[in-house]
């Protein structure tokens, strides 16, 4: 006679020569992922060093204005509380999939009053007469796992949980970005309506100047009026910038979640250029550098898990039980030592004839890789994309920027000429007055391309990633599932 344990191997056994049953179809249409060590950029742009963006990249700006800004937007943004919570969501499917990996303990005990009857299995005196059974026990029971198929699943939520985390950081570098651009746009209204004033102050010197001309019978009214037009559009422009530092002002203040007075100690701060730095290769770097693309092979990750957990469907699930308890039919006996009741024993889940389910649950699984996959390698080009356009434009605006500084030494030597002989007699007031303001033209000019600089700067580092390094190792992660945490 053969005993219980032998009994159960046999089972077993029989189990894994049918598990065949419910065939699983090969993996054909899976799609390659883009291999960013053949991502290059363009030979036409560079730029004069070399290096990526801190952490921090703002602080090199060298404004202790726009670092509270921005650290006091990261400490309590609205923008931000969504991203947070769908941390907090991730987590919380991580931590229910982990928890259905290790053994689960149960009590339970219920009472019932029923009548046996007395011409079924149960014979005199049971049968005929009414009896109270009662049962206490602890069930206990453990999934081996054999095939991997929670394992597959932890992963899976742990990749979920690392995108969003990945999300999160975009999350924070893009609320920074906007920031530092509505302060600089401001600072920059702010800087040109100075210069504006002052050639306002100039234009109407110009004015009065054509009206002495006209009234001494030297000058036409075409010329005080032309002066006229361009003090009229000159005050136009500070009316333009008046509205847009308030709209700058009021962007800010929405970013960061404050009240009316939140950025009344602003004040005027002229920018520090600064050197730039654009890698001359991207490869396998650049994977720790964006979180948006970490998030997507996140996503491309926790999606192969998938595809593992359901192929393990296709296999014999067995799942160890225990349970001790006691049963009686009368609530005196329950406590004596002939109520134990004990069980331990394999439990096998074969699939048999469920081949089409598994299969479609399969192939769903295989259709989100290949779509995550396909995102991903967009994204790539994506990231190369935005990394050269925010270089080409850097590039642009510092040509401008050195033509425009030729312009203004020029214009400047002109107006050390037209005072020097305005002294000697040779020249009149008007031709001073309008060397000035060309120079003041030029001042204006430099500015709106010191602004532009600004914000091409910013886009660069976003798109270099801004500092951050997320985890790139993923089964490193898996390993270590038990620490994660969110920020909070």
């Amino acid at each position: 006679m053969h005993t219980p344990m032998k009994l159960s191997l046999r089972i077993l056994a029989l189990s894994l020569s049918l598990a065949g049953c419910a065939s699983m179809a090969p993996d054909t249409q899976q799609l390659p992922q883009q291999d960013l060590a053949t991502v290059q950029l363009a030979a036409d742009i560079h730029l004069a060093s070399e290096g990526w963006p801190a952490a921090q990249w703002w602080r090199q700006f060298q404004d202790d204005q726009l670092n509270q800004l921005i650290e006091q937007a990261l400490a309590a943004s609205p923008n931000l509380a969504v991203a947070n919570a769908r941390i907090g969501s991730a987590l919380s499917a991580f931590d229910a999939q982990h928890a259905q990996r290790g053994p689960r303990i149960d009590l339970g005990a219920n009472a019932s009053r029923q009548r046996y009857s007395g011409n079924g299995l149960m014979p005199a005196p049971i049968g005929g007469n009414y009896y109270n059974e009662v049962t206490v026990g602890v069930q206990a029971h453990y999934d081996l796992d054999w095939w991997g198929k929670h394992k597959a699943q932890i992963a899976a939520s742990l990749g979920e949980v690392n995108a969003r985390r990945a999300e999160y950081a975009m999350a924070e570098q893009m609320l920074a970005a906007e920031i530092a651009r509505h302060y600089f746009s401001m600072q920059n209204g702010w800087a040109r309506m100075d210069n504006l004033h002052a050639l306002v102050q100039l234009q109407q010197q110009l004015v009065l100047d054509k009206e002495k001309r006209i009234a001494n019978g030297l000058g036409v009214s075409d010329d005080h009026l032309s002066a006229q037009t361009r003090l009229s559009l000159l005050q136009q422009q500070i009316a333009l910038l008046e509205t847009q530092v308030v709209t700058e002002r009021e962007a800010l203040r929405a970013l960061l979640g404050a009240d009316a007075s939140a950025l009344s100690s602003l004040q005027p701060k002229q920018a520090q250029p600064l050197p730039h730095a654009l890698p001359g290769k991207l490869g396998m770097e650049l994977l720790a550098r964006r979180p948006d693309l970490q998030a997507a092979r996140w996503r491309v990750q926790a999606a192969m898990s998938t595809i593992e957990a359901a192929q393990a469907s296709f296999y014999p699930d067995i799942d160890l039980g225990a349970s001790f308890g006691l049963d009686a039919i009368k609530l005196g006996k329950l406590l004596q030592s002939g109520s134990r009741t004990l069980f331990i024993g394999p439990a096998l889940s074969l699939p048999l004839f469920d081949s089409g389910r598994l299969q479609a649950q399969l192939a769903g699984a295989r259709s989100e890789r290949n779509e995550l996959i396909a995102d991903y390698n967009q994204n790539v080009f994506h990231v190369v994309r935005d990394v050269a356009q925010a270089g080409a434009r850097v590039q642009g605006v510092e040509n401008q920027l050195r033509l425009q500084q030729e312009n203004l030494r020029a214009s400047e030597a002109q107006l050390r000429n037209a005072n020097a002989r305005l002294k000697q007699g040779l020249a009149d007031r008007a031709t001073q007055l309008n060397a000035e303001m060309t120079v003041r033209g030029q001042v204006d000019l430099g500015m709106q391309l010191q602004n532009q600089r600004q914000d091409a700067e910013i886009s660069l580092t976003v798109a270099l990633g801004g500092g951050y390094r997320g985890s790139s190792d993923f089964a490193a992660s898996a390993n270590t599932v038990t620490t994660v945490t969110t920020k909070q």
